[in-house]
């Protein structure tokens, strides 16, 4: 399909993926849908108008975004920018967020501040960032947030039923039915909207389905006759899609990165990989070109004995790094982390990670908690400074050139050890080495082929493993198959007939009304307090 959906001058085509839950794969459907699109010939943007995730990229005019948002991007084939993600929350514990609008640090409001007030006055920059996008590609792919039934949030919604009213976008509601009760979950979803907000409600997708889709035929048709609704396809579950997800606070502690099939190990042995989860962890993706090469396994750990047989051992990024830091040590995994240092065993801390293991940490900005002492293992100390770095650094380590990505308002000063990444005169750029402790502020850096396997030959060589990086992986290379069977699964399990007519025609006319709708509001200082009760990834 070529040229713009509409007609002249007229808004491009558009579609809203919303959820019956979190999690139920709207960002998977979401690239997905992008990914089939640009394949036909489309020129499509991802959008999301308010996200609250710690996993944040940072785009090329250096501007903060949700990484799913970023991930969509690259499955739609353009360059991310801050208008596919203006409003993103990052958590800072359980009642307070750092607003990120535009893609730049606006402040710190509470869950009852953001939904009281300043949520709606930001719902003009959200319609304007969309109305340009619509206006500069022939569709928009917008994902919801949590669930579009959220009767306690509706009256302040920017993202979901909102946006969808707003921009008159036509509808589809997901459903993960690997949790179970998917049919009951749509239905109620409808049937909690208002009569308004139920007429943008186009259609279904059932999402994670095992086994015979025909023992799944009676009950879509029977749903059908519920609600007026068609199903607009039934996906698959998909083993090791590997697609950045949005919140690290659901990350599995004990689990594997991955489920994907990776090649056997090139060498003798495999090198085995610990990742702290410590609290409020951001940008956990650091891991996954790790946990793509073949041989390499990578756990999340929260005990100091899960320690003992690693090889590498990883302090990741943190939206709270004096936290993280009184969480390893109350843990015994600050003092089995030095011991691995002391014994010449190799540690790796990215951002907040780096900083911890620094001599000391200043922070009158993050915590408020002034001077903090590090875990001591990297001549380094840390001042947090009141604005945020926001950049897309180049250079090169251990002799390969490396890209990465930088989110911190810490200011390492460094008065030690070897340079880790460095310009091309051989200047330092960034991070910090001292003897098997590496550290360094750019997140993604893991992601350089070359860089990757480099520094995983020298792991190997200081955990003393007959290990041997592949000469093969590719990373950017691995993304890309992922984001094509993500196209793969629109294009062979969905109606893409029916999602073409809706994202070019609209809403369609006549879709009934599912009672009881929507319960009379409540009192608007009724909201809840707390993050999780306000719930909107």
């Amino acid at each position: 399909m070529n040229g713009r959906f509409g007609q002249s001058g007229n808004p491009g085509g558009g579609l809203l993926v919303a959820g019956t839950t979190s999690d139920a794969g709207k960002s998977v459907v979401t690239a997905g849908i992008c990914r089939w699109l640009v394949r036909q010939g489309v020129k499509v943007a991802p959008f999301k108008a308010q996200n609250m995730s710690l996993n944040s990229f940072v785009t090329r005019e250096g501007a903060e975004i949700g990484r799913a948002q970023a991930m969509q991007a690259a499955a739609a084939r353009v360059e991310p920018t801050a208008l596919m993600n203006p409003v993103l929350l990052k958590p800072g514990g359980e009642r307070s967020s750092q607003v990120v609008l535009l893609g730049k640090p606006v402040g710190e409001l509470s869950a009852r501040g953001y939904h009281a007030g300043r949520q709606e006055e930001l719902f003009g920059t959200v319609t304007d960032c969309l109305a340009e996008l619509r206006r500069t590609h022939d569709a928009v792919i917008c994902e919801g947030a949590g669930s579009p039934a959220e009767i306690n949030l509706r009256r302040s919604d920017i993202v979901n039923m909102g946006i969808a009213r707003a921009a008159r976008l036509p509808v589809v509601v997901v459903g993960d039915i690997d949790r179970g009760g998917v049919f009951a979950s749509f239905f109620g979803t409808t049937a909690l909207l208002s009569p308004e907000d139920q007429a943008l409600v186009a259609g279904y997708l059932v999402n994670k389905f095992r086994g015979d889709v025909t023992l799944l035929e009676p009950g879509l048709e029977m749903l059908r006759q519920l609600t007026g609704r068609p199903t607009l396809g039934v996906l698959p579950y998909a083993h090791g899609l590997g697609i950045d997800e949005e919140d690290g606070l659901r990350v599995s502690l004990r689990g594997a990165v991955r489920e994907s099939v990776v090649a056997p190990p090139v060498g003798a042995d495999v090198l085995r990989v610990a990742v702290c989860a410590v609290p409020l962890m951001s940008n956990f993706t650091d891991v996954d070109a790790l946990a793509a090469e073949p041989g390499v396994v990578v756990r999340f750990v929260d005990r100091a004995e899960e320690l003992a047989d690693a090889d590498l051992v990883v302090l990741p990024g943190t939206r709270g790094t004096v936290r993280a830091l009184a969480w390893l040590r109350e843990r015994g995994l600050a003092d089995a982390i030095a011991r691995r240092a002391a014994e010449g065993r190799p540690v790796l801390g990215i951002c907040g990670g780096y900083q911890m293991l620094g001599e000391r940490i200043e922070d009158e900005v993050e915590s408020k908690a002034g001077t903090v002492a590090g875990l001591g293992l990297l001549p380094v100390r840390v001042r947090f400074a009141p604005d945020k770095t926001l950049a897309r650094p180049v250079g090169t380590a251990l002799g390969e050139p490396v890209e990465g990505y930088e989110i911190h308002h810490g200011v390492a000063e460094v008065s030690g050890g070897e340079t880790f990444l460095s310009d091309d005169q051989g200047r330092s750029l960034d991070g910090c080495r001292a003897g098997s402790v590496w550290g360094t502020h750019w997140h993604g850096s893991l992601e350089s082929d070359g860089f990757r396997r480099a520094f995983l030959r020298r792991v190997a060589a200081d955990a003393g493993r007959a290990f041997v990086p592949a000469p093969d992986t590719r990373f950017g290379a691995l993304r890309e198959e992922q984001l094509d069977r993500l196209g793969d699964l629109i294009e062979e399990h969905a109606d893409t007939g029916a999602l073409l007519r809706l994202i070019e025609k609209g809403v369609p006319a006549g879709l009934p009304f599912v009672p009881p709708g929507a319960p009379r509001p409540v009192d608007p200082s009724d909201h809840s307090d707390s993050l999780e009760g306000g719930r909107t990834t």
